[in-house]
């Protein structure tokens, strides 16, 4: 097995080379606008699976990933050419689901936005149930002393505190 530093370095090394090999050697026109996202490989770097989008619907999509397959051997000899390792791992393309995830979140956040503006619109002419504070303030403590009574006795049940 090798370290994951390695694997890591090669797994960047290995999105650079694809990306510039189908930015300037490959020309099918079934490939569109495609964008390298990540490279992740095995630990006995054998096989790299790259992670691409591609920007347009479905059609161009499906257009770009058969670009891609049919690519694969350039690509890969590309890759082996300039990494310099002594076996060159079998690339794996995978459309990226990030940009899926990124228009869910985005439809999570304008459904709560939304939710939001629901409750501050119900709760705008809104009056508390009770008092508008209903903590007790410092001051007030005075204020309800005074009204105790100033006879001196018990009013809780008439034995004092002593015996309890």
């Amino acid at each position: 097995m090798t370290d994951t530093a390695r694997a890591r370095k090669l797994a960047d090394r290995i999105r650079v080379v694809v990306a510039e090999t189908l930015q300037r050697r490959i020309k099918d026109p079934r490939l569109g606008y495609v964008t390298i996202t990540d490279t992740r490989i095995t630990g006995d770097l054998r096989e790299a699976t790259v992670f691409y989008t591609v920007y347009g619907d479905d059609e161009e999509r499906a257009a770009s990933a058969a670009a891609l397959e049919s690519a694969k051997g350039v690509l890969r000899s590309e890759v082996g050419r300039q990494t310099g390792v002594r076996f060159t791992p079998t690339l794996t393309f995978v459309p990226d689901a990030l940009p899926d995830n990124a228009r869910t979140i985005d439809d999570l956040l304008a459904k709560a936005k939304a939710a939001d503006a629901e409750v501050r619109e119900a709760s705008s002419g809104a009056t508390y149930a009770g008092d508008a504070d209903p903590y007790r303030k410092p001051g007030e403590e005075a204020e309800a002393d005074d009204e105790s009574p100033s006879d001196g006795s018990d009013s809780s049940d008439g034995k004092g505190s002593a015996g309890a």
